[in-house]
């Protein structure tokens, strides 16, 4: 670079913004070149023309702005939604409850004392707004208790009798009596309806509860569990009759089952409780049939109670993220709640003497920032369980820290969650996918003729053969003991624990950057073009009208230098950038048209310079501790650059050398780029994809690759290469339209559990908004609220610290409120509500297979992609073999008078299904979904010739017998028409040929016809060749050799119907060498 061009350049910088810094690095490793994708390898369904068109035409007066103002009224509504303080209440009095007769009872004053003394510590008690204690009053205890439980207790106040308290509370459960209980049982309820009294009318944002005696194992009429009245459940009945609340979520993750609370609300819909509990198939206490998965409420409130039955110990982090991210999450999203309680016992924690789980207290953190964005924010969390003292002071001190909107602590490494929580996140999907339609990532048994994946079968275990309801109950010495080296190991773990947890706490929340001059680099023969600078002035603008620049540290905008550009960009690339001021504005054109989707101006070397420059100086405000987040507002936009060349829109690569800068100059080892963009960051990909410290995950529209930038490579099959294997996730739309439902699964079945797993320091997001409502070129329906609740989901990575770039987003409105909605969330603001009543599109729920199914030997956490039998095979009558054999409806009599009586003896040649799980399950390269071993006819076959016997229907179904009995075979139902048959051609003279190899890569397995033009090519688990040659050729109806099904890419549905049997009865002719039964009814002359 020329010295003295970069001179002129800092100082014109320099005129903008006062003061510039400039940082000097080495110069990065070269990445490899990969050639620039160019219009001519696929059309795009939504052109630059097409673009022009839309600008133009919103220049036009429009008739009405009702629609508009419509679209964007959440966004707009949420300008008056800011972070109210955190409440807490507690009373220093409920250390008075102990049992007199055993100084070593676990529920003891120390639960509640230690807990404050740690929160005081961190000084998070002084950040609260104290919110004064009370008594419940009787009416309010009588909402949820009977006259009797509350007499009783009341004629044990100031009592000293200590053995009458002894023999009372032998009559329940796990109880103790104090002369002060009474009392402190009250003061703990009317604390907690006061709590959520003060959440639901907004007085603050959320809140904690710090009291005792705990209270969800109180049932209406008995004492239980050390608890006497249910705080929970009467706080959320108060919230129901006296605001406006009428949909609640009750999180119970104490390790004990919450029995009491689901009996309260077992038929009432207007309340989830969710339950994370210690089960053991029902060995453990409180040893009751009703807390497995399959309880799931009763009459209006079925389907509204979820259990998630622990049936080993140790489970750990990993188990529990899981169950939020495949169970509760994705429910939460749909149920849309206006207020969330939880439950908070801490009994699941490291060290705990009753839970004996690995929960570590920073985990809770994390559990409480992934439900925080629902609701607006109104979480209120009520102290319950809990008996090591150390590990219980330190989970509650560290929710009530996310509480506060504080960064969350670093996780350990996370490991595959186990075997035992998998089964039982899948059980309680297949109790309730008919009751919610976010349950849709598992393959049904009528799915397909065939299923590569493993199919899971739910069952309940009830292994407790005593009595839980007794007449007298121990009162002492009913509890377990820890050994002394147990408790010292704990104890070691715990410190460690503590030392290596970072909780992060900047001085500033978040950090922007902005700078005029990049509103400089327009096209001037185009003044509607989409990429123009009302795209970063407009975000600005309406930053500043909700506020938000006061609230945010404005960094000072800098230029980058040539070694930082060096990163990731060719030498060559950057002086071509660099000499742009030197060519006339004709000279520029001309060179903007050798690229692709690229416009030049005087400003456009200036412009692009100080994109990436002002990026980096947000990175080194983050990484630097001097901000928690960083938002950059820039343009050009970067993740099109490629090394050597402009692409799309982009002339630098923003946030691939933001990703570099990280790596090199703050010796970080572990970042992640996720780009939300509608548009494949093709450029980005291609300089990460073979590094192992980058992974990058795009969630984008991909048409089968027609959708720009046209290419393959952002296909879910583009995984990465060599070390970087596996850090390459391409989450790729087939369809337009996808809106917040897609989005949100994304997020929730891909996104967070592999970034969980990958543990980055740094989270760069590419935060183009082109897939928000009403964007001219993304054509999908992304609400702007949806993106605050991304990042809002994503806080919880690295500590908190994440950036989000601006890559693209068209519609000023949109793209406006979109970021400006993220910087909110960045602050700690409420979310808005988002829509709950929109259902998963059919496309998106394929894609998302598709990308668990390419990732599941790179990332352990992928567990889920299984096979669930139908909603009542469990509860019939009939065998899976006699359902699956009745569905098939073979028209053939005498296919039962030759299948052997025993299926063993017709399936010598099948693996056992042990080993069709553990290939299912492996480790190895063998792609997922591959069905080489397991798919019929000639090509899965080690040594059968062409000339050998040919194999009968009889025989295929005798030799797949054991796949029938396993429900590994599945059907659907066909449409009985379809409007592309015209288009089918006659069958060729030589007929179909179910042996032959895929036109383009010669494999066989799996392989499917084109029904117009005859050709033979691979299926979507092979390479994709068949799907892909439909859409480039228009030829919309393929068969396959496996099962000689019919499928439709335009309808995508399967297709049966008359007009079919010719080529369905060639193939068949060639399978089993006999002709196709007509089954159409009367043959048409």
């Amino acid at each position: 670079m020329k010295n003295k061009d970069l001179e002129a350049l800092t100082a014109k910088t320099m005129t903008s913004t006062s003061t510039v810094k400039t940082t000097v690095v080495p110069s990065g490793p070269k990445t490899r070149r990969s050639p620039r994708i160019t219009t001519q390898q696929a059309t795009s369904s939504s052109t630059l023309a097409d673009a022009r068109r839309r600008g133009l035409a919103r220049k036009k007066p429009k008739r009405s702005q009702d629609y508009i103002r419509d679209m964007y009224f959440n966004a707009q509504q949420s300008k008056d939604l800011i972070m109210k303080p955190t409440g807490i209440t507690y009373d220093d009095s409920m250390d008075q409850h102990v049992c007199l007769w055993d100084s070593n009872y676990p529920e003891c004053p120390e639960r509640y004392t230690r807990v404050i003394q740690r929160c005081k510590e961190l000084g998070l008690v002084d950040r609260c707004q104290f919110i004064q204690p009370r008594e419940a009053t009787r009416d309010e205890i009588l909402k949820k208790h009977t006259e009797e439980q509350i007499e009783i207790l009341a004629n044990t106040e100031n009592s000293n009798n200590v053995n009458e308290l002894e023999q009372l509370s032998s009559h329940y459960d796990a109880i103790y009596i104090h002369p002060t209980s009474y009392r402190l049982s009250l003061l703990s309820a009317g604390s907690t309806i006061e709590l959520v009294d003060n959440i639901c009318k907004g007085n603050v944002q959320n809140g904690m509860a710090i009291i005792r005696p705990p209270g969800h194992h109180a049932m209406k009429s008995e004492y239980c569990g050390y608890c006497f009245f249910n705080n929970v459940a009467l706080a959320a009945q108060h919230a129901l009759d006296n605001t406006a609340v009428n949909r609640i979520l009750i999180v119970d993750w104490d390790v004990h089952h919450g029995q009491a609370t689901q009996q309260m609300f077992y038929n009432d819909n207007r309340v989830v409780y969710f339950s994370l509990h210690r089960y053991e198939h029902g060995t453990f206490w409180p040893n009751l049939r009703e807390s497995d998965y399959d309880f799931i409420g009763e009459g209006p409130g079925r389907g509204y109670n979820f259990n998630i039955p622990l049936n080993k110990t140790h489970m750990s982090d990993a188990d529990y993220l899981a169950v939020f991210q495949q169970v509760l999450l994705p429910m939460l999203a749909e149920l849309n709640p206006q207020l969330i309680m939880i439950s908070a016992g801490y009994d699941a924690a490291l060290g705990d003497e009753k839970g004996d789980m690995d929960i570590t207290p920073a985990c809770y953190a994390h559990l409480l920032n992934s439900l925080s964005g629902f609701a607006q924010g109104k979480v209120a969390v009520i102290l319950e369980g809990g008996y090591c003292l150390k590990s219980l002071a330190e989970g509650a001190a560290l929710t009530l820290r996310a509480l506060l909107d504080d960064p969350c602590p670093n996780l350990e490494p996370l490991g595959a969650p186990s075997d035992s929580i998998t089964e039982t996140i899948l059980n309680c999907i297949y109790e309730h996918r008919p009751y919610w339609n976010c349950y849709k990532f598992q393959d049904v048994a009528c799915d397909g003729i065939q299923s590569p994946l493993r199919l899971h079968k739910p069952k309940a275990e009830f292994k407790f053969d005593g009595d839980p309801k007794q007449e007298v109950y121990a009162t002492r010495d009913c509890y377990p003991i820890q050994d002394e080296a147990f408790v010292k190991l704990c104890d070691e773990r715990l410190d460690k624990l503590r030392a290596s947890t970072t909780l992060l706490s900047p001085p500033h929340k978040v950090c922007l950057v902005y700078n005029e001059l990049m509103l400089k680099h327009k096209n001037i023969t185009d003044p509607v073009h989409p990429e123009q600078p009302a795209r970063i002035s407009s975000i600005f603008e309406k930053h500043k009208e909700f506020g938000l620049i006061d609230r945010v540290h404005l960094l000072q905008s800098r230029i980058a230098t040539a070694e930082e550009l060096g990163l990731v960009h060719t030498e060559s690339h950057i002086q071509s950038v660099l000499d742009l001021d030197e060519l006339t504005p004709r000279q520029l054109m001309e060179k903007g048209k050798g690229y692709e989707s690229v416009y030049l101006h005087p400003s456009t070397r200036d412009s692009a310079y100080l994109a990436a420059g002002c990026l980096l100086e947000v990175v080194d405000s983050v990484l630097n501790g001097e901000s928690a987040h960083g938002v950059a507002i820039i343009r050009p936009p970067g993740h099109h650059a490629e090394q050597d060349e402009p692409c799309g829109f982009c002339i630098f690569n923003n946030v691939s050398v933001a990703a570099k800068y990280a790596l090199e100059s703050h010796g970080l080892s572990r970042v992640l780029i996720l780009d939300w963009d509608v548009h494949h960051g093709n450029g980005t990909q291609r300089m990460f994809y073979n590094d192992p410290r980058v992974l990058y995950i795009s969630v984008h529209r991909y048409d089968h690759g027609t959708f720009f930038p046209h290419s393959k490579d952002a296909g879910p099959h583009s995984v990465g290469e060599g070390k970087g294997e596996g850090y390459n996730v391409n989450i790729a739309w087939n369809k337009k339209g996808m809106s917040d439902p897609e989005y949100i699964a994304a997020f929730q079945q891909v996104i967070l559990p592999i970034a969980y797993q990958f543990d980055p320091q740094l989270v760069l997001v590419s935060a183009g908004y082109d897939a928000c409502v009403n964007d001219p070129l993304g054509g999908c329906k992304v609400s702007p609220e949806a993106y605050a609740h991304f990042t809002h989901w994503l806080k919880s990575l690295a500590q908190g610290r994440i950036i989000l770039a601006l890559e693209g987003g068209y519609n000023i409105s949109s793209i406006s409120y979109a970021m400006t909605l993220c910087t909110k969330a960045l602050l700690g603001d409420p979310l808005p509500l988002l829509e709950s009543d929109l259902d998963i599109n059919s496309s998106a729920v394929s894609a998302i297979k598709e990308t668990i199914s390419c990732h599941t030997r790179y990332w352990s956490c992928l567990k889920f992609l299984v096979a669930l039998p139908e909603t009542n095979l469990l509860h019939g009558d009939y065998s899976p073999l006699d359902l699956v054999m009745t569905k098939l409806n073979l028209n053939e009599p005498d296919i039962t008078d030759s299948t052997p009586d025993k299926v063993q003896d017709v399936t010598p040649n099948q693996s056992s299904p042990q080993d069709a799980d553990d290939t299912t399950t492996s480790s190895s390269s063998k792609p997922i979904g591959s069905r080489q071993d397991e798919l019929p006819g000639p090509s899965s076959s080690s040594s059968q010739s062409s000339e050998d016997k040919k194999q009968t229907l009889t025989d295929y179904l005798s030799e797949h017998a054991k796949a029938l009995v396993n429900e590994e075979m599945f059907m659907v139902t066909p449409l009985p028409d379809c409007p592309h048959t015209p288009l089918i051609a006659p069958v060729p003279e030589t007929g179909i040929d179910v042996n032959a190899p895929c036109t383009d890569c010669h494999s066989q397995p799996e392989n499917w016809v084109c029904l117009t033009c005859y050709q033979v090519r691979c299926g979507r688990y092979i390479e994709e060749h068949a799907m892909l040659h439909g859409v480039s050729t228009e030829h919309p109806l393929a068969l396959s050799f496996a099962d000689l099904s019919v499928w439709c890419y335009v309808c995508e549905a399967y297709v049966d119907n008359h007009k079919l049997y010719e080529a369905k009865n060639a193939a068949h002719r060639s399978k089993f060498g006999e002709a196709l039964v007509w089954s159409y009814g009367p043959r048409l002359c």
